[in-house]
């Protein structure tokens, strides 16, 4: 019998894991799509931080992680939007495993309101956890990053809203628009440091937190997952574990020089007509 043919190239036998060895830590890390990050990152050979407000859930989330990867991860109780608490979840990071090579910000407040009817106390949270909290997180691990005098990676988790959004998505989508400025604005300051900062414009995902609110807010019932995937070109929703691997992707080395990008992951074109 003829032998099968085998690619001779070690490198394609010996690569290692996009994330060998790097510390990442991840806002919002703790259920959704910021633990799916977190899952994706540790296969990828990562130590993980990951941080929230439920500290039940984010310790059993961590034990699952660590696990899993057979090394270290670690949970932290943070609220993103008190500063002290965001910054303090980097330096915990850092006096844990000695550095921060990679942060992702997940954590996000996705609370209805409309122009008409945004309290100044909803806008001014939707501030502090979508712009202010990514702000000062990414100030915190850019300092570490060069107090190391080392390179680093850093993914925001933005919206397809930042581009105008719904009229009930008011203060999320000016947040979010701001952070994908935000997001340009830091890549381009700390590119001669080899930091690079990207962000990914989320379409409509299929996550425990999107189904609360189409219940909520929308008086969804079961089934209307699947009633709303027919409606789309792709015939689904996004899926968490897709946006995971595209993150792991632009934390890692294998994104090459790619920097300041904000790429739009949905299936619907902005700008484009029928």
């Amino acid at each position: 019998m003829p032998r099968a043919w085998q690619d001779p190239s070690p490198a394609h036998h010996h690569q290692a894991p996009l994330l060998a060895d790097k510390v990442v830590l991840v806002s919002g890390g703790t259920d959704g799509l910021g633990a799916e990050i977190a899952r994706a990152a540790v296969d990828a050979g990562a130590s993980v931080a990951i941080s929230g407000r439920r500290e039940d859930l984010g310790i059993r989330t961590a034990e699952q992680l660590g696990v899993r990867g057979g090394r270290d991860a670690i949970y932290l109780r943070a609220d993103v939007a008190d500063v002290v608490s965001a910054r303090a979840s980097v330096t915990a990071t850092v006096g844990h495993f000695g550095r921060v090579d990679c942060l992702v910000n997940a954590a996000g407040l996705t609370t209805r309101g409309s122009l008409l009817d945004t309290t100044p106390e909803l806008f001014d949270a939707h501030v502090a956890v979508n712009l202010r909290a990514p702000f000062f997180l990414m100030q915190a691990a850019v300092q570490d990053m060069l107090r190391r005098k080392s390179p680093g990676t850093i993914v925001n988790i933005i919206t397809m809203s930042s581009h105008g959004g719904q009229p009930y998505l008011a203060p999320y989508a000016a947040t979010k628009a701001g952070l994908a400025g935000l997001t340009k604005n830091a890549a381009h300051a700390h590119r001669w440091d080899r930091i690079r900062i990207n962000g990914l414009n989320i379409g409509w995902t299929e996550t425990e937190g999107e189904d609360a609110i189409q219940r909520q807010f929308h008086g969804a019932g079961d089934g209307w997952a699947e009633a709303a995937a027919k409606k789309l070109p792709m015939g689904k929703l996004g899926q968490v574990d897709e946006i995971a691997d595209l993150v792991v992707f632009l934390l890692s080395d294998r994104s090459g020089v790619a920097t300041g990008s904000v790429i739009d992951w949905d299936q619907n074109v902005p700008g484009a007509h029928d």
